[in-house]
């Protein structure tokens, strides 16, 4: 058995198409076909039920599968661990967020401190980040709202209270606080389903007896303040991506408790290096420093040593 066939069989597995897989790996779709029939027959029981170039998985194909995959995340740990002792000042920190909003800031004062580590972040949805950190493909998410799975390590940082954003001259732009029954006759601008500020949003106005009519629907929370200021709707908007620079007023939410939890996520048995350890310190650091300056509080929390 061989590591190549390991890699391609994987692939295959998660797409269950011979052109896509074979495209995916940059191979021939003739060359992924003969490493896949040499697996299975070196395993000696089929992998795949087939029809045409589509493929399904069998039961003997998932259970391997799981086996597979363990074994690359091994080795794969190896080598990342191998390359931070070797070359700690350098490498690649892999990142996933559910929004973007605070993290332009913790990147900047990350990279004071390791000017040479490179970053790839995504922007995802709570169930694209499960994913990603299960499969090992990235190092650390910073997730509203939290996830909570035996595998998954959760580390609690920030309370962050949501507000109502109004363009001036809104009738609502004079005050400080506002009910959300309030606001049940309101257009509203915001993410789409999926994302956690949305989907808690949406329950809590539920529980009040309301949906929240959507004007706009998005993958971009950055656009949101540009739609308010034009007066297309209204938003909620978390308390630490709000711009005093922006002709926008924010309303504190009366009565509901409409808050926002923000955690870090590491899989528990992933190897952490020591660059990923520094963003830990450095996002808890973060969020203790703006708690002083919103109306936001921290999370009491130590980071867990990887």
């Amino acid at each position: 058995m061989e590591l190549l066939q390991l890699q391609y069989f994987i692939t295959v597995a998660r797409l269950e198409h011979v052109t896509e897989a074979a495209r995916s790996l940059h191979v021939t779709q003739s060359s992924l076909s003969k490493t896949i029939q040499r697996l299975e027959e070196d395993l000696g029981a089929p992998l795949f039920d087939r029809t045409g170039r589509n493929l399904r998985l069998n039961e003997f194909g998932s259970r391997f599968l799981r086996r597979a995959e363990r074994a690359l995340f091994e080795l794969e740990q190896g080598r990342q661990e191998i390359v931070d002792l070797s070359s700690p000042e350098h490498g690649t920190l892999k990142l996933a967020v559910t929004t973007a909003g605070t993290l332009p800031q913790i990147l900047r004062e990350f990279r004071k401190r390791r000017p040479h580590i490179q970053f790839h972040v995504q922007m995802l949805t709570t169930q694209e980040m499960v994913t990603l950190l299960h499969r090992g493909e990235v190092d650390l998410c910073l997730s509203s709202p939290p996830i909570q799975e035996d595998d998954i390590e959760c580390q609690m940082v920030y309370n962050d209270p949501i507000l109502i954003a109004v363009p001036k001259g809104h009738r609502l732009a004079e005050r400080s606080s506002v009910s959300l029954k309030e606001l049940k006759d309101e257009w509203f601008v915001g993410v789409k389903e999926g994302h956690g500020t949305r989907d808690l949003v949406d329950s809590v106005c539920q529980s009040v007896g309301f949906e929240p009519k959507y004007v706009y629907e998005g993958n971009e929370p950055a656009r949101l303040s540009t739609l308010v200021e034009a007066g297309i709707g209204i938003a909620f908007m978390p308390s630490t991506v709000r711009n005093s620079r922006e002709d926008i007023h924010y309303l504190q939410v009366e009565d509901c408790g409409l808050v926002r939890e923000i955690a870090l996520l590491w899989h528990k048995g992933r190897y952490i290096s020591r660059a990923a350890q520094e963003f830990r310190e450095v996002v808890v650091e973060y969020f203790d420093t703006i708690s002083k300056q919103t109306t936001g509080s921290p999370i009491e929390a130590k980071p867990t040593q990887g």
